[in-house]
């Protein structure tokens, strides 16, 4: 380790140096950390208006350690628990995410669903159905030929 906390891996490769758990981050570095797409983190910043970073000079993003806290729950919720960003949202609105950040677990393989992804699934499903019928009218129309 050198004077600047840097370190060394096993590659001669010098790491980031490590912060203080209360040190503000970088859109880079809690993409790093989450392994979440800065671009991801970005429109997370326009469906949750909980999420605040810092913005300085240039636009540049400084996050808070609660708002790092609150892009895992966010994260768990959509892509562990199966939540839909509008199910965030409500748990988020309605305090539903207590003090730990923790909301009530949904069942796996039962993941939340709204009416309006449920019609739009009916949609295509009805779409699908034409698709395929068609699909075999026209091999019954090729065969004859």
């Amino acid at each position: 380790m050198s004077d600047d906390g840097a370190t060394e891996n096993g590659d001669g490769v010098r790491a980031r140096p490590r912060k203080a758990p209360t040190a503000f981050r970088t859109i880079s570095e809690v993409a790093d950390d989450l392994q979440i797409p800065q671009h991801v983190l970005r429109f997370w910043e326009t469906k949750f208006p909980q999420l605040k970073p810092l913005k300085r000079g240039g636009g540049r993003r400084y996050y808070r350690p609660e708002d790092i806290a609150l892009l895992r729950r966010i994260s768990d919720l959509l892509y562990t628990q199966g939540y839909t960003i509008k199910g965030v949202q409500r748990l988020l609105r309605e305090g539903g995410l207590d003090e730990a950040g923790a909301a009530p677990e949904l069942p796996l393989g039962e993941p939340e669903r709204d009416e309006e992804e449920d019609a739009a699934t009916l949609a295509l499903r009805e779409a699908l159905d034409t698709l395929e019928r068609l699909a075999h009218e026209l091999r019954a129309l090729v065969q004859r030929n």
